[in-house]
């Protein structure tokens, strides 16, 4: 399992840093970077935490993905997940945040 961060996408809020139970992530520079990719456990704690949609998970077929790449982001109350498969297709599941608990 892996995350990428991708630089041009970060705005170095550090949310995913303080998220990270491994303490995988790093401001420098005013980006996000992660240097023991390998060590990454997977939880997605950060992705959760990125606003910006910059962080990217890999669905691998160690758990029952077929590569495809998870990433989220949020616009005022507006979460989307973005599910992209390696041919480039791209499913999108958008979640109003501020009605999700309403009942």
């Amino acid at each position: 399992m892996s995350i990428v961060i991708g630089k041009s996408e970060c705005i170095g809020c550090g949310r995913c840093a303080e998220a990270c139970p491994g303490n995988l992530i790093k401001i420098e520079a005013n980006k996000a970077v992660i240097h023991k990719n390998k060590d990454c456990w997977g939880c997605t704690s950060c992705l959760k935490e990125c606003k910006s949609g910059a962080i990217r998970f890999f669905l691998g077929a160690d758990i029952g993905g077929t590569g495809c790449v998870l990433s989220a982001s949020d616009n005022k109350n507006i979460r989307t997940w973005r599910i992209t498969n390696p041919k480039g297709e791209r499913v999108e599941i958008v979640i109003n945040q501020k009605e999700a608990n309403k009942y």
